[in-house]
């Protein structure tokens, strides 16, 4: 099956061709560390882990660069709020980004590159675009001259004269052109800064990612990611200087971009106010539930939120456990084969849940269809396990099926149970033991005493289900 991806340069589904064979690199914008990360970023951040994660099981050779920006307008402005050095408050909240990366498990990624590391090597393609008249000098200031680069605009397809009319601009009556944008900004007072061959200052926030992408991947890299707030200005100038001084070669392939998550249909963003930090979600929901929500729709589609979505995506979740705990019980009494034997429906149904998650995932990354698939699968896997006669090699085959697919999207089922193996102990215990009171129940027809104990154990989320190997119980 070929992999196909939504390339937002092209605005078309292309067909993955790295730039060196079994190989991929991509380049992730990263968070602007001045505060916890919010759903929104979380979608962009959780997307980009699914993408990786798929590349590694199709067997490529994966190189994952995503930034940090530690350097920036906004941070400085949060630092004075709280009385901190801003690069204290950046490092805080670099810190502060593994914390809930690692709850919504989210790879680490090969490079985590800061912009307040690669100052020099932004200086470099500036000075580089100057010399090739795409860049000039105001007092210390140093823009990029958009009007010298003819194919500013492709990424967003917007031409100069559109941008002109209706772009919200600064107001900067010292710019050539009201969409010049800052590579350089000269020191304020109080803010930090670097020597520069245009004196101190700091960089502007579009040239620090062309200056990692191209150290870390160089020019002509696989896959650029993001938001799609990014597509413009930052992808747009991204490019835009990148490529004005690659000398004719591409700076990225392939540029992906997440929809938005809405909050009642008005996109969530902090300048809006009405946004949700990850970190105050994660008090209400397990990291893996938020998880589950954001890729449960594909992700050039908008996603609008509640709690209630949140809630849903939980029961989702927990029925994909139940069926491989269910099975792992099972596995656990049946006496392995020495041979496999025939293939039979399960064994089939792990195949074709293989063949359709993969369909799914190598049509642009369709998240939503590989769930169908996993849901699929597990109910072969609960209809199967009503039968009288069970084979190992299907059971085991459908567990690795079910583990290793959940695994790809980032849910690692076997570690949740091990995680949770006290507790579940326990609860198993105390299970076996009001099972045995109410089969006893039944034993003596007292069919009042049996209902109530089924009946009020599924008030509280435990559904006992009586089958002809005798009741078994799981969680709802």
């Amino acid at each position: 099956m070929v992999l196909k991806l939504y390339n937002s340069l092209t605005r078309r589904k292309e067909e993955f061709i790295p730039r060196k064979e079994g190989e991929a690199t991509i380049y992730a914008c990263g968070p602007t560390t001045y505060n916890y990360f919010h759903l929104g970023n979380a979608r962009m951040l959780v997307v980009f882990d699914m993408v990786r994660r798929y590349l590694l099981y199709k067997g490529y050779k994966v190189t994952f660069v995503q930034n940090f920006t530690d350097v920036d307008d906004k941070i400085i402005k949060r630092a004075a709020e709280e009385g901190m050095d801003p690069m204290a408050l950046a490092k805080k909240y670099i810190d502060e980004y593994f914390v809930d990366a690692k709850a919504l498990n989210i790879l680490v990624a090969d490079i985590h590159p800061k912009a307040t590391e690669h100052i020099q090597e932004m200086i470099e393609i500036i000075q580089r675009l100057e010399e090739k008249g795409l860049a000039y000098n105001v007092d210390g200031d140093v823009y990029f001259a958009v009007d010298k680069f003819p194919d500013y605009g492709k990424l967003s397809g917007r031409s100069l004269e559109d941008m002109m009319a209706g772009a919200r601009v600064e107001v900067d009556e010292r710019k050539r052109n009201p969409l010049d944008f800052a590579l350089w900004k000269k020191a304020k007072e109080g803010e930090p800064h670097w020597d520069s061959p245009w004196g101190q200052g700091r960089p502007g926030w579009h040239i620090e990612c062309s200056a990692m992408a191209l150290k870390y991947l160089g020019a002509g890299f696989d896959i650029h990611g993001g938001g799609g707030d990014l597509v413009f200005p930052h992808h747009e100038n991204e490019i835009a200087q990148s490529e004005g001084c690659l000398n004719g070669q591409r700076f990225a392939k392939y540029w992906m971009h997440n929809a938005f998550i809405t909050v009642n249909q008005e996109k969530m963003s902090k300048s809006l106010g009405n946004f949700f930090l990850v970190r105050d979600v994660l008090k209400e929901f397990p990291g893996e539930v938020i998880r589950f929500y954001l890729l449960g729709t594909h992700y050039r589609s908008p996603l609008d939120f509640d709690d209630q979505k949140l809630v849903m995506a939980a029961k989702g979740l927990e029925r994909l456990k139940n069926s491989l705990r269910l099975l792992k019980e099972e596995l656990d009494k049946v006496l392995p084969e020495e041979e496999p034997g025939a293939s039979d429906k399960l064994v089939e149904a792990s195949e074709k849940a293989r063949r359709d998650f993969e369909q799914a995932m190598d049509d642009d990354f369709n998240s939503a269809q590989a769930y169908a698939v996993l849901f699929d699968l597990a109910r072969e896997i609960n209809t199967y396990l009503t039968q009288p006669k069970k084979k190992a090699y299907a059971l085991t085959e459908a567990y690795n099926t079910l583990t290793e697919l959940a695994g790809v999207l980032g849910f690692d089922l076997e570690a949740e149970a091990k995680d949770d193996e006290a507790e579940s102990g326990k609860l198993a215990a105390v299970m076996e033991l009001l099972l045995e009171i109410r089969q006893n129940a039944r034993k003596n027809k007292d069919w009042a005493t049996a209902d109530l104990i089924r009946d009020r154990i599924k008030e509280i989320g435990i559904i006992i289900e009586d089958t002809p190997d005798g009741a078994r119980w799981y969680l709802k």
